[in-house]
C-alpha cells in the first residue's frame, strides 16, 4: 500500500501522522492486505456430509404428533390470569 492511499484513508478518517507513522502504517497495512489474501484461499463450501459426521437421519427419531397441555394446567400457577406469563423486567 502505498504513502498516497494511507494519506487518503488519514484523511477520510479525520486522522494525522507524521511521515515515520505514515511509512509504519503503509507497511501495517500490506501485511493485513498479505493476511486477507491469504484467507481469501481458504476453501469454506458447506458439505453437509462433511459437517454431520455423527448424525444420520435413519437416527433420529420419529416425530410422533400429541396432544399439547391444557393451558389452564399450565397457567395455573402464573400471577397474572390473561393467558400469559409475567416476567421480571430485565432492561430500562
Amino acid at each position: 500500500m502505498d504513502l498516497q492511499m494511507i494519506s487518503y484513508l488519514a484523511e477520510l478518517g479525520k486522522l494525522t501522522f507524521t511521515p515515520e507513522e505514515m511509512e509504519k502504517m503503509a507497511a501495517e497495512m500490506t501485511d493485513i492486505i498479505a493476511i486477507m489474501d491469504t484467507v481469501k484461499e481458504i476453501d469454506v463450501t458447506y458439505d453437509a456430509m462433511a459437517d454431520n459426521k455423527n448424525i444420520y437421519l435413519n437416527d433420529l427419531r420419529e416425530d410422533i404428533h400429541q396432544e399439547s397441555f391444557p393451558t389452564e394446567k399450565i397457567l395455573q400457577n402464573a400471577v397474572n390470569d390473561e393467558n400469559c406469563f409475567v416476567v421480571p423486567k430485565v432492561v430500562e
